[in-house]
């Protein structure tokens, strides 16, 4: 079996392996592209029965050229660089890697809230710069600092990740709240967890965190509306998708001393374009879609993913979306 993998960039950069695409190069004759431009996709994905993708696109004009194709492994949780419907008129078997970065992306949560809580990187800045060694005193502040205990999380989005952040924001003596689901109560074992109307939810957050789909009620979920009814102390905190804010709205909220903080590992546009409001707005912590990816949560998604294709290769397909 051919199996063409289109762009393992992400996947395996800076993995401690000689070859971390090991467990699906051994199940056939196997070909690693680290990146491939839309222009080379039917080119490279020609012949093969086996595609491996992460945002490399595979719409219907490309589904089209390629009559061999009938296996698509996604190298991620979502599935949108695939045209989900075409494949399925093609008999193409799509899969994913659900649940592989959930304890990643809910530490990342808490990096950026502790970022505005413990301003390490801002104290270490006066450090470096060498600020202690004049100090007067043996200790002094470049910035208030804030305990997480007694605040309140609030978590739009009561998945996997959104249920690890519970845990830990439990653990860290926060209260935690969440928004209340028409026929569902959200519930997460060993957490006080408090469902609330929406607007008590904005209202009462010290700390408020997505981690919802994207979708036609999601879209812009923080506009302008939402934040005017949030705490100006309040602290943004997106490791969803982008679009979950309207990023203007934040940005000028930010500028206008309406919102405290934001901290993001998602935008709109990635990369985004150099003139992208959130990137010159202050108070601002953005890391670049990393939450994902830590050593261990990228190690778990190539074994899923070889291990999806072996299920499919006997017959016996799991994590099927398509």
């Amino acid at each position: 079996m051919r199996i063409v993998c289109l762009d393992s960039y992400t996947a395996v950069n800076g993995l401690p392996y000689d070859n971390p695409l090991a467990p699906i190069a051994a199940l056939g004759e196997f070909v690693e592209h680290d990146h491939t431009p839309a222009e080379l996709t039917v080119e490279r994905a020609r012949g093969a029965e086996a595609v491996i993708t992460n945002k490399t696109l595979l719409k219907t004009d490309v589904l089209g050229e390629l009559p061999d194709l009938r296996y698509i492994g996604l190298l991620s949780t979502g599935t949108n660089v695939v045209d989900l419907d075409t494949a399925r008129a093609q008999g193409i078997t799509v899969t994913n890697v659900p649940g592989y970065s959930t304890d990643s992306v809910a530490q990342h949560i808490f990096a950026l809230m502790l970022h505005f809580a413990s301003r390490a990187a801002d104290h270490h800045a006066s450090v470096a710069q060498g600020d202690w060694p004049v100090s007067r005193d043996f200790s002094y502040l470049v910035t208030p600092l804030t305990e997480l205990a007694g605040k309140t999380l609030a978590i739009i989005g009561m998945g996997a990740i959104g249920s690890a952040t519970a845990r830990i924001g439990h653990a860290f003596g926060m209260r935690v709240t969440t928004v209340e689901r028409p026929h569902r109560t959200p519930a997460v074992e060993g957490v006080p967890l408090e469902v609330l109307p929406m607007d008590e939810v904005l209202a009462t957050a010290d700390y408020l965190s997505l981690s919802c789909p994207l979708n036609r009620t999601t879209h812009h979920l923080i506009d302008e509306a939402a934040i005017a009814k949030m705490k100006p102390s309040a602290v943004l905190i997106n490791t969803g998708r982008g679009p979950l804010i309207d990023e203007a709205a934040v940005a000028k909220a930010l500028h206008d001393g309406r919102l405290a903080g934001l901290g993001v590992d998602v935008l709109s546009a990635e990369p985004p374009d150099a003139d992208h409001p959130v990137l010159s707005a202050p108070n601002t912590v953005i890391t670049p879609h990393v939450a994902w990816s830590t050593t261990e949560a990228r190690t778990r998604l190539i074994g899923i993913v070889a291990e999806n294709l072996a299920a499919w290769q006997r017959g016996e397909p799991v994590n099927v979306v398509s």
